[in-house]
């Protein structure tokens, strides 16, 4: 596993006038340059070194979000009422329940 595999965004900051990256699974780490290709070569490196770090000391490491294997299924909670309507919903367009969320989820 290498730094590369790890989830990066990058964003202008207009508070601190450069660029910011961030990385989803080291929520307290971000990098901050000019340019938006330093930004994330910066953090990129500072990933490396934690991840080093431990491995060295034995402590666990996020295992990147793109190397995770992912069943497809999740359970979500929603107040009666919302469930009743989008069921509703679904009849109406003659799809089933899970159609109509999977289809509203992969558009948002």
């Amino acid at each position: 596993m290498t730094a590369d595999h790890y989830t990066y965004r990058v964003h202008f900051s207009a508070a601190d006038g450069e660029y910011v990256a961030t990385v989803a699974e080291f929520a307290s780490l971000s990098w901050l340059d000019s340019s938006p290709a330093g930004a994330l070569l910066g953090l990129m490196q500072v990933v490396t070194d934690v991840v080093e770090d431990l491995r060295t000391s034995g402590e666990p490491v996020p295992a990147p979000l793109a190397d995770r294997e992912y069943s497809g299924k999740f359970m979500v909670r929603i107040p009666p009422e919302a469930h009743r309507r989008l069921a509703i919903e679904a009849a109406e367009q003659h799809v089933s329940l899970n159609r109509l969320i999977a289809d509203r989820l992969a558009v948002a």
